[in-house]
């Protein structure tokens, strides 16, 4: 079972390096790696489990914060008509955004991030997704608002970028015109 002293924190190595892509067919290793992942999600949400073993909440991580250079995420989320997204993605890649953009209007956070980092985030609004399940099976989505930032937040780790660098370093409170907030 993964717990916090398992996740990295903002400084070690694994989280600035760009993680390597899985072939197919996976080892077992990387198969339970995704699945403890996606356990480690539903359980930082489930109130009791979480204080029972001093989870934070996460709806997404990515393998390089279990410092495992590998392109796999998982994501646990609810879009706002509660659609559920509950995926291990191998090998995910953003095949197309929109010009559209959006952040979360409270900032972003991470569970590799252990203070609170003030600031805008803007991402793409939507996006098309493309990666494939632990058997090798083609997925694709299309995601837009919350699961379409969350996702980019986990590959985003995946590319060795940390969510804050994305945040105006003169005036984190500055939003460009035209960008939805969110929340």
């Amino acid at each position: 079972m993964i717990l916090m002293k398992d996740i990295v924190r903002e400084g070690h190595k694994a989280l600035r390096e760009v993680a390597q892509e899985v072939t197919f067919p996976l080892s077992d290793e990387e198969k339970e790696l995704g699945q403890e992942m996606l356990t480690f999600l539903k359980n930082s949400q489930d109130e009791e489990i979480a204080e029972k073993y001093g989870l934070r909440g996460g709806v997404g991580l990515a393998a390089p914060q279990l410092a495992v250079s590998k392109r796999i995420i998982a994501i646990h989320i609810e879009d706002e008509n509660d659609k559920l997204y509950s995926y291990v993605l191998y090998n995910p890649k953003i095949k197309s955004y929109s010009v559209q953009e959006a952040c979360l209007a409270g900032g972003e956070g991470c569970l590799s991030v252990d203070r609170e980092v003030p600031g805008y985030v803007v991402r793409s609004e939507r996006i098309t997704l493309s990666a494939f399940d632990e058997n090798g099976a083609p997925i694709k989505l299309r995601l837009k608002n919350y699961p379409a930032i969350v996702v980019q937040h986990e590959i985003d780790h995946l590319n060795g970028i940390m969510f804050f660098d994305h945040i105006n370093k003169n005036n984190p409170s500055y939003l460009p015109p035209n960008v939805d907030v969110l929340g």
